[in-house]
Order: C-alpha cells, then structure tokens, then sequence
C-alpha cells in the first residue's frame, strides 16, 4: 500500500485528528514510521499518559504495582493485573513509565508465587504466557532466569502448537497466535535456532497447514464469531487481522495465506477510505477512547499498520 496516495493521507489525516493519544502516536510511528526522538512522536507519547483513557487506567493501578485485586492478576477480566498490563502495552504506553515498571515487577512477583503456572509442563497456558511475555519484553525486564523460563514455556508450547486443554488437547490458533506476539518482540538476530524453530512451527500452522480465511483450525466447537471480524482490544482471543499484525512483525506476509489475509482486509474497507469494528469485551475492560472518539480509529489504525 502506497501511503502517500491520496486515499490514504486521508486516512492518516483522520488518524491524528484522534483525541485518544495512543492513535496519535502509533500513527506517527507504526504507519508514517517516524523515530521516537521525531518531536511530534515525543509530543504524542508524553500526552498518553497525561490524558484519558490512560490516566484513567494508571489513577486505578495500586502503590503496589497491581490492579484490582492482589491476590488475583487473573481476573477480574479484563481490568486485573494481567489485562492491564496488556492494554497499556497495546496503547504505546511509555514503557520505561514508573507505572509500567511497578506493574512488570507485581506480575513477575505474582508469577514465581504461583508455582503451578512457573512449571513449564503446565497443559493449557499458552495464551498466558505469549501474553506476558510481550509485555515483559516491552517494558525490558531485566531478569534472566524469569525472563527465560517464560521463553522456554512459550518456545515449549509452540514446538507443541499450543494444545489446549480448553480445547480437548487440540492445537489452538488462538495460543498460537499469542505465543508469536510474544516472541515478536524479539529481535531476529538475538533468536536462538530452537526459537526460531518454533517461530516457524506456529507461522506454518497459522499460514500453511490451515486456511486463514476459513479459520480450520482444529476445534470441538464452531469457529469464535470474532475471528473474521474486526475488534480492538482482544485479550487472550485473536483474530486474523492480529493474525495479520503477527505476521507483519514476523515479516511473514508474504506467504500465500497472508496474501489472501491481506485482499480480505482490503475488502474490508469503506468508501469513507477507513475501517469499521467493534469491541465486544469493552465493558469488561478499562475504556480506551478519549471522549469523542471511536473504536473505528482504532481498527483503522491496526489495518493500516499492516498495510503500510
């Protein structure tokens, strides 16, 4: 996608006439691919956490680090401990914020007092794990051994294909996914070869043994309604347009079934030259908008993310 045609400033005018930050500044950076030292980026990233909806969620988090509930990262969905964390990290929060810092420490916490999920044969917590390595990563935890033990966990479960218990012991596209948005963020040069390994197990599960579109994962029930809509924010679900965004930063899009992804996500755009979705789990969750705005920014944002 050519993002100087016409259709598309368009697109990214009504992007950053966004009153929500966080669209502002992944705008900047993530479609128009502006550097973090660009002062109109600075300008962006200083005003997530300054304005609504962040301040909104960061005036909740505890002394302590935590959301909600202390003894539970878990739930309530999705406005505990763990969800937070997620959030923020897909709003472009400013990981090196104090906020994130204190939440990456309560979560790492949490998670070497919960032995049970510390235990890397643990049958059906592969959406987990992806979810919190990503935000661990993003915020740059500096230690080691935790940080490993995940890595392996994630790696283990990929070389696995996420087999769910929730699932009847099947692979799950849905873990699947998550386990690649976490290893994303690490870059392709520091991968060790049994990473990369699985890397390439789950993008083949994803892109090649399945078809993306007809969503034939194996299942003991019908396909989720949400995978072939568009929604933001999804939390240990997936859909193919965060399918799209893995592959994207895996730089796997031009695999046949991506290719396919990415004419149906065309399609899906309107003659207004944007993209319309939903957010089916937004009262369960902290509000994302700034007043005035739409969940339509937010869609449209990822797709051109994407795109570009």
């Amino acid at each position: 996608m050519d993002i100087n045609a016409p259709e598309n400033q368009k697109t990214i005018a009504w992007l950053l006439e966004s009153p929500t930050p966080s669209i502002r500044y992944l705008t900047l950076t993530g479609v128009l691919g502006k550097p973090e030292n660009d002062p109109e980026v600075q300008t962006a990233r200083l005003s997530i956490s300054t304005e609504n909806p962040v301040r909104n969620i960061l005036e909740r988090q505890a002394p302590e680090g935590y959301w909600q509930i202390a003894k539970h990262y878990y739930s309530p969905k999705y406005r505990a401990s763990h969800w937070s964390m997620l959030l923020l990290s897909e709003l472009g929060m400013d990981p090196r914020h104090a906020a994130m810092q204190k939440g990456m420490a309560f979560m790492q916490a949490s998670f070497e007092d919960d032995q049970r999920l510390m235990k890397s044969e643990a049958p059906y917590w592969g959406c987990l794990w992806g979810n919190a390595l990503r935000y661990h990563l993003y915020c740059g935890n500096p230690h080691e051994d935790f940080m490993q033990t995940m890595l392996d966990y994630v790696v283990q479960d990929l070389q696995q294909l996420s087999r769910c218990h929730y699932n009847n012991g099947l692979p799950c596209a849905w873990s699947v996914v998550r386990g690649l948005y976490g290893l994303a963020l690490i870059p392709a040069e520091q991968r060790s070869a049994q990473m990369q390994t699985a890397i390439e197990s789950g993008l083949e599960f994803l892109l090649e043994d399945y078809d993306l579109l007809a969503a034939d994962y194996p299942h003991i029930e019908k396909v989720h309604p949400t995978w072939s809509k568009l929604s933001f924010p999804l939390f240990y679900q997936s859909d193919m347009l965060l399918v799209l965004r893995v592959a994207k930063e895996m730089n796997a899009l031009q695999t046949p079934q991506a290719v396919r992804g990415l004419a149906w996500l065309e399609t899906q755009r309107n003659k207004s030259g944007n993209w319309s979705g939903g957010s089916p789990y937004q009262k369960q969750t902290w509000p994302i908008l700034a007043r005035g705005d739409t969940v339509n920014r937010w869609i449209t944002l990822q797709a051109m993310r994407v795109l570009a």
